[in-house]
C-alpha cells in the first residue's frame, strides 16, 4: 500500500503537464502515481468550486478541509482507494473546534466512540495565542482514522517574511500537542504533507548563504523557533540545549529521510519565480513522518522530482503488506495490512469478505455533501415511473388531472408548420390569387382531433402565417407589386435610389425603358435600372474627383515618375516607422556569459527600484543558487531595460 503526498499548487494546475495532460482525470492522475491514499495541499479552491470529476470519482472516497473566507488559497484533500482501505472516522482541523456535517456540536464535544481524540486542551489552546477557530477554518488539516493509524494530511503556513510567524508557531505547536496526544493515548500517527520547514542545511540549498546573510550560526540556525519544535518531534532531530516542557521524548521518524540518509539535493519545493528546479536548488519541506513504533512497517519511500505539475513534487511510502504488531502486554504478530486499514469484517487474512458500501463511509466524506449526495443516475431518466392506479368512483384517471387535460388542449398544434406548408405549396400549384381560399385549405388538412384544431384555428400566430402564405401566392399579381420584397435580389438592394443631380446619365436610362414599347416594365426592372444609375454616377463622381485640378497634369511620362517619387510621402513613412519602432517590443540584448538574448524580469520587491523591468541571463539558476562563469548554468549578466536602446545595444 503507498502513501502519496503532493502539493499540487492548484488542484487542476498538473493537467498542464504531462502525463496528467493526456488523459485530465484525476482516476488516471492516481493510477499514474500508483497511489491507494493521495493527500493533497493547496488545492486554492472553495466548497463551490467543488466538480463532480473531483468527488463523484469510481473507485475512490474523498475529503476536503477548505478556507471558509479566503477565496483561491489553502486546502487540503485526501483520496482513498475503496479496494484497499477505508476509514473509520473524519475529521478537519487539529483544535477540533469545528463541527461535523449538519451538526452543532464540535468535534472535540463528540463522544469519544465518534471522534479521533487527542485535542490540546482549552490550557494549551489559550497558549497558543491565535484564534482557534481561525486556525482551523483556514483548510490546513485533515484527520482521517484507520484501524491502523491516524493519518494527517497538513499544509502548514509559509513564512510569508515574518507577517505570520505567530500564526505559524501556533499551528506547529498544536500539531506536535496534538500528535504527541494521540500517541499517549496508544494510538499509531501518520503526518504528512508540506509543512513548510526544513530540518537542517542538508535539506536547503540556500542554508548557508541564508546563515551568512543572517549573521548567525549554525546552532542558532537549528534553533529557530519553528524549526526547533519540528525537530524536537522527530527521531535524530537537531535539537540544541535543553528539550522544551511536554516535548521530553521523540516520537516521530522522517521516513523518506531514514531511507537516504546524508542524501543531499533530495529536495521536494523549488522557487518558480527563479525558474530553480532545472538546476536542483530546492529545498525539502514535504514529508511522510510516522510514529517510531512503525518503522518497520515500510519498505521504501522516495521523492519523485521528475514528475511536473507543480513547484513541489510528490513524495510517497510504501507499507509492507504484512506488519508486525507489538504490544507490550502480549507477544508480537503478524497482521495483514488489508484487515487492520478497513473496518472491522471488510478483510479477513487479506481476503475482501465485505464490499465496499457509501452508507458506511464517515459523514466528513465529500461524497456526503449535500451536492453531491443521492445523485441521480443517468439510468433514472429511462426509468418509466410506476403509474397510480385509477381509484374507483373516479370519473378521470389519478394520473391525468382535469386541468392537465385543459393544458394539453391549449397547446399549439405540432402539425401546424407541416400543414401551413403544405398549403402555400397547394396555392402555388393552382395559382389561386385569392386569399380567401386559404382558410379552407387549411382545415381540410387538420381532420384528426377537435380540440387540438380548436386550439389551432384560435391562435393568432397561425393566423399571420395564413396572411403570409396568401401573400406569398400572389407574388405574380401586379396590384401587389410594391409592397414587400419581391425577391432575393431585392435583400441586396438599395430601399431608395440616391438623389443624384440632373445629367444625361438618366436619360440613357429612360431610353433604354422606352426602347421596347410593347413591353411593360415591371416594379423590379425599375428598381434595377435605377439602382445601376446611381451606381454609375457614384463611379463617374469618384474618377471627376480624381481627375480634378488639384492633381497637376502630367508634362511627360519621366515627370509623372518622379512626381510618384517625390520626398512629400516620407514624412509620413517616417511617421509610420516611428509608430513602429515605439510599439514594437525591444530586441533583448545578449548575457555576457552564452552570448544568448536575456529575459525581462520586473522588480516587485518593495524599495526605490520597484516597478523597474531588467534583463538577465536568461538560463536556469545552478546548483550553487548564484551567479556562475563558465556554466551551463545563469551567469552574472544583469542590466536595466532603461539602460538599453531599442536595438538591444546599451
Amino acid at each position: 500500500m503507498r502513501i502519496t503526498t503532493w502539493n499540487v499548487n492548484g488542484i487542476r494546475n498538473p493537467f498542464s503537464y504531462q502525463p496528467w495532460s493526456t488523459a485530465r482525470t484525476f482516476s488516471a492522475m492516481f493510477d499514474i502515481l500508483e497511489a491507494d491514499i493521495v493527500v493533497m495541499q493547496e488545492l486554492k479552491i472553495q466548497r463551490k468550486d467543488l466538480r463532480d470529476d473531483m468527488v463523484l470519482l469510481d473507485g475512490w472516497d474523498c475529503y476536503f478541509s477548505l478556507p471558509k473566507h479566503k477565496k483561491g488559497y489553502s486546502g487540503v484533500g485526501i483520496y482513498t482507494r475503496n479496494a484497499t482501505c477505508c476509514p473509520i472516522r473524519a475529521e478537519e482541523g487539529l483544535l477540533g473546534v469545528l463541527c461535523p456535517p449538519a451538526s452543532t456540536t464540535a468535534y472535540r464535544d463528540l463522544p469519544s466512540a465518534s471522534s479521533i481524540g487527542g485535542y490540546p486542551s482549552l490550557l494549551d489552546i489559550t497558549d497558543l495565542g491565535v484564534d482557534p477557530v481561525a486556525l482551523d477554518a483556514e483548510g490546513r488539516c485533515v484527520v482521517l482514522e484507520f484501524p491502523a493509524f491516524v493519518l494527517f494530511g497538513i499544509y502548514s503556513p509559509a513564512n510569508s517574511n515574518g507577517l505570520r510567524d505567530d500564526f505559524r508557531f501556533a499551528f506547529l505547536s498544536a500539531l506536535d500537542c496534538r500528535v504527541r496526544n494521540l500517541i499517549r493515548a496508544g494510538k499509531r500517527v501518520i503526518v504528512t504533507g508540506d509543512l513548510n520547514v526544513s530540518r537542517e542545511e542538508i535539506d536547503t540549498a540556500s542554508a548557508i548563504d541564508d546563515i551568512k546573510k543572517a549573521g548567525m550560526t549554525h546552532e542558532e540556525y537549528v534553533n529557530t523557533p519553528n524549526r526547533r519544535i519540528f525537530n524536537q518531534l522527530l527521531l535524530g532531530g537537531g535539537v540544541i540545549g535543553g528539550r522544551d516542557e511536554g516535548r521530553e521524548e521523540p516520537v516521530m521518524w522522517d521516513v523518506c529521510r531514514g531511507f537516504h540518509e546524508g542524501r543531499k539535493g533530495m529536495y521536494t519545493h523549488w522557487e518558480q519565480k527563479i525558474n530553480a528546479r532545472p538546476g536542483n536548488f530546492g529545498s525539502r519541506i514535504d514529508y511522510v513522518l510516522c510514529s517510531a513504533d512503525m518503522r518497520e512497517w515500510f519498505r521504501d519511500s522516495n521523492i519523485q522530482e521528475g514528475l511536473m505539475g507543480s513547484d513541489h513534487c510528490p513524495v510517497y511510502a510504501v507499507l509492507n503488506d504484512t506488519i508486525t504488531i507489538s504490544a507490550s502486554d502480549a507477544s508480537p504478530r503478524h497482521v495483514q495490512l488489508l484487515d487492520i486499514m478497513n473496518p472491522l469484517g471488510y478483510f479477513v487474512e487479506g481476503k475482501r469478505r465485505k464490499d465496499w458500501s457509501v452508507k458506511e463511509i464517515p459523514p466528513f466524506s465529500a461524497k456526503l455533501l449535500p451536492e453531491f449526495d443521492k445523485r441521480r443516475s443517468i439510468k433514472d431518466m429511462f426509468t418509466k415511473k410506476p403509474v397510480p392506479k385509477t381509484i374507483p368512483g373516479d370519473p378521470k384517471p389519478a394520473s391525468q388531472p382535469e386541468s392537465s387535460q385543459q393544458e394539453i388542449a391549449t397547446l399549439p398544434c405540432p402539425q401546424a408548420v407541416p400543414a401551413t406548408a403544405h398549403h402555400v405549396a397547394d396555392s402555388a400549384e393552382d395559382d389561386t390569387p385569392g386569399p380567401e381560399a386559404a382558410p379552407g385549405s387549411q382545415v381540410d388538412t387538420r381532420k384528426s382531433s377537435g380540440k387540438k384544431r380548436k386550439s389551432f384555428e384560435s391562435e393568432p400566430v397561425q393566423h399571420v402565417k395564413r396572411q403570409k402564405s396568401g401573400a406569398s401566392s400572389s407574388t405574380t399579381s401586379t396590384s401587389e407589386s410594391a409592397k414587400g420584397q419581391q425577391s432575393l435580389k431585392g435583400f441586396f438592394k438599395l430601399k431608395s435610389p440616391a438623389p443624384t443631380k440632373p445629367t444625361d446619365e438618366p436619360r440613357l436610362n429612360d431610353d433604354h425603358v422606352t426602347a421596347n414599347p410593347s413591353a411593360t416594365p415591371s416594379h423590379e426592372s425599375v428598381q434595377d435600372e435605377l439602382y445601376s444609375a446611381a451606381l454609375a454616377q457614384t463611379i463617374a463622381a469618384s474618377l471627376a474627383s480624381a481627375a480634378s485640378p488639384r492633381t497637376p497634369p502630367p508634362v511627360s511620362p519621366l515627370s509623372t515618375t518622379n512626381k510618384a517619387r517625390s520626398p512629400s510621402l516620407s514624412p509620413a513613412t517616417a511617421a509610420k516607422s516611428s509608430w513602429s519602432s515605439l510599439f514594437t517590443r525591444p530586441r533583448p540584448p545578449v548575457c555576457e556569459g552564452h552570448a544568448e538574448p536575456c529575459k525581462r524580469m520586473l522588480t516587485r520587491k518593495k524599495g526605490e527600484n520597484q516597478g523597474r523591468w531588467f534583463w538577465m541571463c536568461a538560463r536556469p539558476l545552478g546548483p550553487s543558487g548564484g551567479k556562475e562563469k563558465g556554466t551551463q548554468w545563469r551567469c552574472g549578466s544583469f542590466v536595466w531595460c532603461s539602460d538599453v536602446g531599442r536595438n538591444g545595444a546599451g
